[in-house]
């Protein structure tokens, strides 16, 4: 059997690669610590939970319309109006499986053969995959720990070309957690408009970010220039509804019709039952939002202050999502010479999976989730110290 030339060409998800060694060495009787999965380790808010236990009940298990349940796409309209002042109407919004079916269905829209993507790295892993299937070629933006891990108008400038379509922006960033301010969110919104290319903005974590930082939205330029932005958000991080699989996207009316087209022929409507939990979370009171940012938040504190003790390492303060992403390229040696093999020898030999910064484009760091418990975060930075810089 021949495999198709677009499958071979695919590196495999390198989050989901370390998760599955520390599976396997967790099987063996090890006792391993995982700091490698982007998932929060709180329980879905009972707002949502109930809503989905009583759209089982009530039946509403059937197929509904492919861009969503209309009092959904409502919702999700008023949820970027009501936070960011969107002015948008339930046309301007397609309900996807997950946000990342929200940007594949934006890429496969949009993406002819050699259309170019800018993508800033360090990048969410799955960006160049996305666009390589719809036929793109994307085009890494570097930056790196000098520049705080963000990518100003002058960088993008260097890497246009007349072939550029999309720019890809990640506020919040995965991995690095890095928050791009209201200025720099300007700046390259206006880059965008002047170049008249497509800024298209992955707002996941948008509702983790911490004080004094403060969120900016590209749903205003949407607003002001529905043509040249797209924005995609969901329910899995802000939300902690990982499973129900639910994202969203803000567009021009056609192209939420042209992406609703993809996603008919592909895996038609979100579950029934997903939708209302959705529906509930984006509509209802979510008290259990502010614990989860005020935890998260002191969890990162603790893990800036244990990566701050490392010699040599340099990791900016992250002011969103829950990840840090320190450059370790000073602890590197002949054996460990990249991010792949430090991870490796960290699962290893100190018992905690992590993320190597080659899967985000930046060989130099890895990446570290503080998504879970705090004992367990703790216990977990102190065996790598204890690897890292045991005593002779």
């Amino acid at each position: 059997m021949r495999l198709a030339d677009r499958l071979v060409r695919l590196k495999p998800s390198a989050t989901m690669a370390v998760n599955a060694l520390a599976l396997e060495l967790a099987r063996a009787g090890r006792d391993i610590i995982s700091l490698s999965i982007g998932e929060p380790d709180f329980d879905t808010p009972p707002l949502a939970r109930a809503a989905g236990i009583k759209a089982i009940e009530e039946g509403f298990t059937r197929y509904t319309a492919e861009a969503g349940i209309p009092e959904l796409r409502w919702a999700a309209a008023e949820y970027f109006n009501r936070n960011y002042g969107a002015g948008a109407t339930m046309e301007n919004i397609l309900i996807a499986n997950g946000g990342k079916q929200a940007l594949f269905n934006v890429f496969m829209a949009l993406l002819n053969p050699g259309d170019e993507v800018l993508i800033p790295a360090p990048y969410w892993v799955s960006y160049p995959a996305m666009v390589e299937i719809a036929g793109g070629v994307p085009v890494v933006v570097r930056t790196g720990v000098e520049k705080n891990f963000k990518a100003g108008v002058e960088d993008l400038e260097r890497h246009f070309t007349p072939k550029t379509r999309i720019c890809v922006l990640n506020s919040p960033s995965n991995p690095t957690g890095m928050v791009y301010t209201t200025a720099e969110v300007d700046d390259l919104a206006a880059w965008a408009v002047d170049r008249q290319i497509l800024l298209l903005s992955d707002e996941i974590y948008d509702q983790l970010v911490y004080a004094p930082a403060a969120y900016s939205s590209l749903c205003a330029w949407w607003k002001k220039s529905p043509e040249n932005f797209v924005v995609v958000n969901g329910v899995s991080k802000s939300f902690a509804m990982t499973g129900w699989r639910l994202g969203y996207v803000l567009a021009r009316a056609d192209l939420i019709l042209a992406a609703g087209k993809f996603q008919g022929h592909s895996t038609s409507n979100v579950c029934s039952i997903a939708q209302k939990a959705a529906l509930a979370a984006l509509s209802g009171p979510m008290p259990e939002l502010e614990f989860m940012r005020a935890a998260f938040e002191k969890r990162r504190r603790l893990t800036m202050e244990a990566v701050a003790s490392w010699p040599g390492v340099r990791c900016p303060e992250p002011q969103g999502a829950f990840y840090v992403f320190p450059d370790v390229r000073q602890l590197y040696t002949n054996e460990l010479s990249g991010s792949t093999t430090f991870c490796t020898f960290l699962l290893e030999q100190a018992g905690v999976a992590l993320v190597p910064g080659e899967a985000f484009g930046d060989d130099h760091c890895i990446r570290i989730s503080y998504a879970t418990e705090e004992k367990t975060l703790v216990r977990g930075l102190e065996k790598i110290r204890g690897v890292l810089f045991k005593k002779n």
